[in-house]
């Protein structure tokens, strides 16, 4: 309205059935009769009209402003202790989280229970991250490759939430300090297996057994050659009627596709020709083994050697320079000889 007012001519007044429609915070009120003015345009509450060319009116006006601001406050405030209230009691106000449903008893008390078929999503999902079957990321593609909702974001916030234990956390507030109680609702797992579960979060990808990066119906892409411009296929699905049709193809202008049902058959019809005879069946594991316990130990080795040079290089950025010799291993050791000093 004040970008038209500016472009072209509009009428002086502005009318309004009561001053709180207009605005319900003063200070931004004033603002704006203040702007409006400077376009020649009035402000007036139509049941509360008042003529600010008189000067006692403006009693009046920041009457009619400070009124709904204060009665939005003490809302606000109402409602934050209500809130408070309902969690120090074990209830959850809110809307259900994943895994749970709002419902009214029949006392007319409003309540949550469990979602069976989301609680059996749950429970795949933390039994996973506890075994290291797979990756976070690859979790929460099979479970919406399933027809679950549950997006990745959500997903780490239900893998720290103790809410799933039977907990709730009530935030701290002033001189309150934050406090986990007793929650009313049915917890999905058990309070230990919810530790056993951040503990296997914290330890991610130390010993996860699998890691799936490819689909199941395109495990091939990425490992083949294109056979006119020589890059790297890539694959994709095309939605058809009734199902997906996944393909392998090339990212360039040479137009090669194949079919990746027919591409995979022949894969694993050429693979089967070559097989080794049975007495060298047991050489050629302990083969593999010892070359990929070589392998792993020497990339374990060089890994660490850089952790250990970047804490050094950070060490030297982070405290004096001066005192070389309160930095050993990364670590800077000044903060902790005052707590010996006099000692033995």
């Amino acid at each position: 309205m004040i970008d038209f007012r500016k472009k072209s001519m509009c009428p002086d007044l502005i009318l309004f059935t009561k001053w709180d429609r207009f605005s319900r915070n003063a200070g931004d009120a004033y603002q704006m009769i203040s702007t409006l003015r400077k376009l020649g345009i009035e402000p007036q509450g139509i049941e509360q009209p008042l003529d600010l060319s008189i000067p006692e009116n403006k009693m009046m006006l920041a009457f009619y402003l400070a009124a709904p601001e204060v009665e939005n406050d003490r809302r606000s405030l109402n409602i934050l202790h209500g809130l408070r209230r309902a969690r120090k009691e074990g209830r959850w106000p809110r809307k259900a989280p994943f895994g749970y449903r709002n419902i009214t008893t029949p006392e007319g008390k409003p309540t949550i229970v469990v979602h069976e078929k989301e609680a059996q999503e749950l429970l795949w999902v933390f039994k996973s991250v506890v075994e290291a079957n797979y990756s976070i990321d690859e979790i929460g593609r099979q479970i919406r490759r399933k027809g679950s909702t549950l997006t990745l974001k959500n997903l780490w916030w239900v893998l720290k939430n103790p809410f799933y234990c039977g907990k709730i956390f009530v935030p701290a507030y002033k001189d309150e300090p934050a406090m986990f109680v007793k929650g009313l609702h049915k917890p999905i797992i058990t309070e230990s297996f919810f530790y056993e579960l951040q503990e296997a979060l914290q330890n991610r990808g130390r010993k996860r057994k699998t890691t799936v990066v490819s689909q199941e119906e395109i495990p091939l892409r990425g490992f083949l050659t294109c056979p006119k411009c020589s890059k790297n296929l890539t694959a994709s699905a095309s939605k058809g009627r009734k199902q997906y049709y996944y393909y392998y193809h090339c990212s360039s202008k040479c137009g090669v596709r194949f079919r990746a049902e027919d591409v995979n058959n022949a894969f694993v019809k050429e693979l089967s020709k070559f097989k080794p005879k049975k007495e060298f069946v047991t050489s050629i594991k302990e083969l593999f083994t010892g070359l990929f316990d070589k392998e792993k130990k020497l990339r374990a080795s060089e890994r660490f050697k850089l952790i250990d040079q970047i804490d050094q290089e950070s060490a030297k950025l982070m405290y004096p320079s001066d005192q070389p010799h309160l930095v050993k291993n990364g670590f800077y050791l000044g903060r902790y000889c005052s707590q010996f000093e006099g000692s033995s």
